[in-house]
C-alpha cells in the first residue's frame, strides 16, 4: 500500500494530495437513497460530485477507496488521498476507517477516524459524497 512515510506529517514522500475543506451543510443525507435492488448487503452510490449516480457493490470483506491506480474504489481527483479510507462488510455490518488522509473521511458531516455505517448515511471522501445503500444479500 502507501509508500515510505514522510516523519514530519505521516503522509507518503511522493503523495501530491491538495487539501480540500468539504461542505458541511448535508441536510438531505440519504433522503431518497436507503435500499436499491440486488444480491448484495451494501453499495456506495456517488450523490453528488464526479461521477454522481455512479453505484460500488461492496463485498464481503474490505474494499478500499482513493486515488491510486490499485485500489478498489478509484475516485480520481486530487482532494482524495491515495490510499483513503477503507470499507469493511462483515458480520457486524459495514464499517469505515480513514487511512491517515490529507483531507479525512466524513461520516454524516462529522470527520472520522473509524465509524459504523447503516443505510442512508453520507460518507465525503474529498469532493465525493457517497450514501450507503442496502441490498437484500
Amino acid at each position: 500500500m502507501p509508500d515510505e512515510l514522510n516523519a514530519a506529517d505521516n503522509t507518503p514522500d511522493s503523495d501530491k494530495t491538495v487539501f480540500y475543506d468539504p461542505r458541511h451543510g448535508t441536510a438531505d443525507v440519504g433522503a431518497e437513497v436507503g435500499r436499491i435492488e440486488g444480491a448484495f448487503r451494501y453499495a456506495l452510490v456517488v450523490e453528488r460530485g464526479p461521477r454522481a449516480g455512479l453505484t460500488y457493490v461492496l463485498g464481503d470483506g474490505e474494499t478500499v477507496a482513493g486515488r491510486s491506480d490499485d485500489v478498489d474504489i478509484f475516485l480520481g481527483d486530487v482532494t482524495v488521498s491515495r490510499y483513503h479510507a477503507r470499507f469493511s462488510v462483515d458480520d457486524s455490518g459495514l464499517t469505515v476507517e480513514d487511512l491517515r488522509s490529507t483531507n479525512g473521511t466524513y461520516v454524516n458531516a462529522e470527520r472520522q477516524d473509524h465509524a459504523q455505517l447503516e443505510p442512508g448515511d453520507e460518507v465525503i471522501i474529498g469532493k465525493f459524497h457517497l450514501v450507503v445503500a442496502g441490498g437484500h444479500g
